[in-house]
């Protein structure tokens, strides 16, 4: 997969270190990754949650944080949409929150 908005994760992890290796983790897997559904997604990440066909939200640091990614699987793109803390989350509608 193709990864738009890597930037806003590495800027995040600067801020919030704890972070990284949730983070770099994600990054590793989903570049290699050759998706085609979210059910492949969660194939990889079982604690992901799909929000719609083409949306998922991932845990990130333990649940601390939240990671929102809208997925273009027939051109194998996955955007990232937001990234912030559990409080930040719940603040947002993860179905249309596009902060990046």
């Amino acid at each position: 997969m193709r990864i738009i908005k890597r930037s806003t994760l590495v800027a995040f992890w600067i801020v919030h270190p704890e972070t990284r290796s949730s983070l770099e983790y994600w990054l590793r897997v989903t570049s290699a990754a050759h998706w085609k559904t979210s059910a492949e997604v969660r194939s990889s990440f079982p604690k992901a949650s799909v929000l719609n066909a083409e949306c998922v939200r991932f845990d990130v640091a333990g649940g601390n944080y939240r990671l929102i990614v809208a997925f273009r699987f027939d051109l194998q793109i996955a955007w990232v949409k937001f990234i912030g803390t559990h409080a930040e989350y719940d603040a947002v509608d993860a179905l249309t929150v596009s902060r990046y």
